[in-house]
């Protein structure tokens, strides 16, 4: 019987079947970069090639927080094969126990301060909903991004993000104004009695991983209180304790009206994503009850990976783990010619030239570590092993690292 890993017998056929009916630019890019693989069989912090078992790689990448829990995490497997003895995605017309377990327990991870949610599938799609519920009840248009932000492919998720995803698609909407992140007073002059909201990723991923200054996303609140707009947080990549603390938001000294969350929600297992909001916002759907609609979001089944994963990440002493290895890493890799950008587990390698994140992608990848350099900073490494890494993982990691660039 042929494994699920190689539903093709060898890699040359899985190519062609992948680059006739998938993407055909895919498989191009990866074999004139020297970056190709198929994965194989993954647990924890590493992956195999499917048609090389011998090439291992530590997964530092994580999909961008997809994996924080690793390959394959055994409490979300047990959790999804417990609830399809019983579950299949359930009905969104219906009342749902399982939705609104999860429901709870998001808004609880916030301290109350977001009760209201509603499940989605993608990130895109709970960004679309974000901004949209700020257009209804603001009865305003404009929504303020960063330059060099990421957000999604669909729809205003789109609009909000780098015009490198955008125009090649037409989608140039005069109504979506994008100014530098960090920087407060471009901000201040472009919310104005027009905007509906600031949508900003905490951290920007894509952009580099650049932290926020000191006190401004506080300010960036402000601007939004003090002329009615709403502030969209997007913690796709930044949220369930990835930076130390559940949300990053939680240590800005400042709070949203909106968080969207996705990606590490599904634990890697069963897509699911939820955007979180206020409880004037969540009002907005006492008398439209039907007015949205997302037929698999907050499938039933993955409502059970999802409360597998908060059950994981609100362990004693998870976040503080996260924390200490996140420190070890930064001293491990002292004197190495990049900067860490770093908050918790939230990294980013910044090499001294453009593109150096590009040539660390290649030359650790050689070596046996998967990671991704940032699309609009490619002088940065983006750099998220799994938030369970295990102390001989690390090891092992920070060996391959020095041994490439020391």
């Amino acid at each position: 019987m042929r494994s699920p890993n190689r539903p093709y017998e060898d890699r040359v056929t899985t190519n062609a079947a992948f680059a006739a009916h998938v993407s055909r630019g895919k498989v191009d890019f990866y074999e004139r970069a020297g970056v190709a693989v198929v994965m194989g069989e993954r647990a924890g912090a590493t992956f195999c090639d499917a048609f090389d078992p011998s090439r291992k790689f530590f997964n530092c990448h994580s999909n961008g927080g997809v994996f924080n829990l690793g390959h394959r995490h055994a409490d979300v497997i047990a959790a999804v094969r417990n609830a399809l003895d019983s579950l299949d995605i359930g009905n969104h017309h219906f009342v749902s126990g399982q939705r609104a377990k999860l429901a709870e327990r998001l808004a609880a991870s916030t301290g109350g301060e977001l009760p209201g949610v509603v499940f989605g599938v993608s990130g895109g799609e709970a960004v679309d909903l974000a901004l949209k519920l700020a257009r209804g009840v603001t009865g305003r248009a404009k929504i303020v991004s960063a330059r060099g932000g990421y957000h999604g492919h669909t729809g205003l998720a789109l609009a909000a993000g780098d015009a490198e995803y955008r125009e090649p698609f037409g989608v140039a909407w005069p109504e979506f104004v994008q100014v530098p992140f960090n920087d407060a007073d471009a901000m201040e002059r472009a919310v104005d009695g027009d905007t509906a909201a600031v949508i900003l990723e905490t951290i920007p991923a894509t952009l580099g991983m650049p932290l926020p200054a000191p006190g401004y996303l506080k300010r960036v609140r402000e601007f939004c209180t003090a002329r009615g707009a709403r502030l969209v947080l997007d913690e796709v990549q930044t949220g369930l304790g990835r930076t130390g603390t559940m949300w990053a938001w939680q240590g800005e000294d400042v709070v949203p009206d909106a968080m969207v969350t996705g990606k590490g929600l599904s634990g890697g297992v069963y897509p699911i994503t939820a955007t979180l909001l206020s409880a004037e916002m969540h009002r907005f759907f006492d008398a439209r009850p039907f007015v949205h609609i997302s037929t698999f979001g907050g499938a039933e089944v993955g409502c059970a990976a999802a409360i597998a994963v908060l059950d994981v990440v609100e362990r004693i002493g998870f976040l503080e783990r996260v924390l200490a290895v996140g420190e070890r890493f930064e001293r491990e890799f002292a004197g190495l010619p990049f900067v860490v950008r770093r908050r918790g587990m939230f990294m980013g390698l910044a090499f001294p030239f453009e593109g150096g994140g590009m040539v660390a992608t290649k030359a650790l990848f050689d070596a046996g570590i998967f990671a991704v350099y940032a699309n609009h900073d490619t002088s940065v490494l983006q750099f998220l092993p799994p938030l369970v890494v295990r102390d001989d993982d690390v090891d092992g990691i920070v060996s391959i690292v020095r041994k490439v660039f020391g």
